[in-house]
Parts: structure tokens; sequence; C-alpha cells
């Protein structure tokens, strides 16, 4: 088996989810996210565009339903104990969901209490739809999206390794680049340099797609199709990540090309006296929601109320496509506890629409005991090319 993690690892992650299965009073949790059988149990596959379910019974066992060309894919990748193989039909009525009714009744699992994990990219409405159809009257089903999420966002030791690792290819991506980034350079050159830097030191794909746009596209941040070539006086804003074992670590700049306007330096500050108070609060004892509200009181009290987003930032860990954002979400509200060996990604996004100037400044932070730790040693000053 091709596993990252050891024995006792994934031994202990099973144990916390039994745990809170048992406080719920769930005879089985049908696992729908790539992410969470990932954390459970290795498994690692792109298959998860189609129906696949991991049921784990309060006894620990854990049973997989896949199609055959994820067959190989769960033996070699997890420590799933039993791997079921739904076959592809035209008939409604043998639909995996119903396949996988089949499979819950021969682990005696009729009439029992089933949580089931819905709030995630694995699980298509028209598939969770037929799943409810076919369980109706099979068993006392309920949602259960939240049992992992919170486990899987404090990190063990081995993971924050990996996130470190993660750290260094996102600091290698940009130091490669940077030397391309001038007037003339094309974008596509931009980012198959930072995407290249990180495959070639044995990174992974990310979990979503690099951002690089400039000009009037840097005030975007969201990857889109179409490429230009910089020009003598231009700005481009980066969002990248290094991935490792499929651990992400973030971080996001906006580069000016030629002579910074006086909008870029005034948005700078803005930027880096928000992110330096938000780093003020990350620490245990706050909410994830007081990292928002910092922000947001900076930005405004700074005059940029109009530019900011209504979110900063996430917790980062191991994603798959198409996001690598997780839970929790940094926004207003948000009271979920701020712990140790958490990594978040705070971002401070500053677009302004009225004069085309955009600035972007943020990285991806460990938390500990006391204030947090950059994962990230890409210096935070004004970059200039």
């Amino acid at each position: 088996m091709a596993l990252h993690f050891s024995p006792d690892e994934f031994k202990s992650r099973k144990a916390s989810v039994l745990a809170k299965m048992a406080d719920r009073k769930l005879d089985a949790m049908l696992i729908f996210a790539q992410e969470s059988m990932y954390w459970l149990t290795g498994y690692d596959t792109t298959g998860y565009n189609l129906f696949q379910c991991l049921v784990l019974r309060k006894n620990g066992e854990t049973d997989h339903l896949t199609r055959s060309a994820d067959m190989r894919q769960a033996k070699r990748t997890s420590n799933i104990k039993h791997v079921h193989i739904w076959a592809d039909r035209v008939k409604k009525k043998a639909s995996p969901a119903v396949q996988l009714r089949g499979l819950l009744e021969d682990l005696d699992l009729l009439g029992c209490r089933i949580g089931i994990e819905y709030d995630t990219h694995g699980l298509t409405a028209k598939d969770g739809r037929t799943l409810d159809e076919s369980l109706r009257s099979f068993a006392d089903c309920e949602d259960a999206s939240r049992i992992i999420p919170p486990l899987r966002a404090i990190k063990s030791g081995a993971e924050i390794a990996y996130l470190r690792k993660a750290g260094e290819l996102t600091d290698l991506a940009l130091n490669e680049t940077l030397p391309l980034i001038k007037a003339g350079a094309d974008e596509g050159k931009i980012l198959a340099s930072m995407q290249g830097a990180i495959l070639e030191a044995g990174g992974d794909y990310p979990a979503h797609h690099f951002v690089v746009g400039s000009g009037e596209d840097a005030l975007l941040c969201r990857y889109k199709t179409g490429r230009r070539q910089l020009q003598s006086q231009d700005q481009l804003t980066l969002e990248w990540a290094g991935a490792f074992r499929h651990y992400h670590t973030p971080a996001i700049r906006t580069v000016i090309i030629g002579a910074p306007l006086p909008r870029h330096r005034e948005l700078y500050d803005i930027a880096t006296a928000a992110l330096s108070a938000v780093e003020d609060v990350m620490r245990p004892g706050n909410n994830i929601g007081d990292l928002y509200d910092t922000h947001a009181r900076v930005i405004d009290g700074m005059g940029g109320h109009a530019h900011r987003l209504n979110a900063c930032g996430y917790s980062v860990g191991a994603s798959f496509a198409p996001s690598w954002m997780d839970w929790p979400l940094i926004y207003r509200g948000n009271e979920n506890k701020i712990c140790p060996n958490m990594t978040l990604f705070a971002h401070m996004i500053l677009m302004d629409s009225d004069q085309n100037v955009a600035m972007c400044l943020g990285q991806t932070y460990v938390t500990t005991e006391a204030e947090p730790e950059p994962l990230s040693s890409l210096p935070m000053d004004l970059l200039i090319r």
C-alpha cells in the first residue's frame, strides 16, 4: 500500500470519528468527500467525479463502493478492508445509490441510524436525491457533514510537516518565476513556471487553478481562460499554492511592473496593516469570526471598505479539485474557535474598480499556543519589477 501516514495515525483518526459517531448514536456513516476518505484511509483518486462511497460502521469496519476503474486505486493507496464494485447500468433501478442500499443490507444495517456526508463535491444533488429515495424506508438517516471537517481542521505533526514542505514549494514557485515577470512577459510562461517548479520539486497539482491575471484582470481573484503580455506599466495578481501529498499552502501577491501608482502604495499600506492586525488575533481563545472582524475594522478605518471582500481566508489542508478552500472559512460571525495546529490562509484582497488598481497580500499560517507561524518565508514587501 502507498500510504503517507503511519498505521497509528490512521488508527487515531478513525477512533476520533467513531467517538463522534457514538455521540450521535450513529451505527454507520456514508462518507462521500474525497478529502475525508483520504484523511481517514489514505484513499487517493481523481475518480470522485462519479459515485463512490466509504461506509464506516461503528465497529470500525470499512467498506468502499466504487467503480471498477478505482478498484485497484483503492487497494493500492488505502487501508480499506473491503472494496465493492458498482456496475454502470442503464436502468434507474440499478443506479449506484440502489446498489449501495444492497451493500448496506448485506452489512446488516437495515433499520439502523446512518449519518450521511452531504456537504461535498463528491455527492451531486442528483445522486443525493436518489440516495435519499433508496434509503427512505431502509434506515433512519441524518446529515453528518460536520463530523469529519472539524477533526481534519486540527493538524497532526505529520500533516504539519507536509504543509511545511508545501510552503517551501510555494516559495520556490514565486522565487523561480520572479525573474520572468517584466514587460513583455507572457502570462502563460509565468503560469507554466510556477506550476512547473512545484511539480519538478516533487509537489502535486493544486486543487484549483492558480490565479495569474494582469492589467484589468489583476482585479479578478479567480482563474479565467485567455492570456496577455505584461506592459511596461502593469499590475499582476498571483494566487498560488505549493501542494505536497495534497496538502496546500496558498499565498497571494500583487506584483507591480514599472512604477507603482500612488494608489498601489495606499492599498498596500492598508493590506499590510490589516494582515498584521489579523496575525495579532490569530490565537487560541479567539473565534474564526474575530479574524474577519479585525480585517474589516482596519480596512474600513483606512478607507478601504468599498474595495474589500466579505471573507478574508479559510482553513487549508489536504484538498482535492475543484477547490483548496477547506472548513472553516473566515467570515463575519463564524463562532468556531481558533485552536493550536490549525492551518489558516489569511488574505487581504483589495480591488479598486474606480481606479483599476489591485492589491493583494496573504499567506498561510500554522496556529500555536501563542502567535501564529507563517508557513512561507517570502518577504511581505511590495513587489516591484
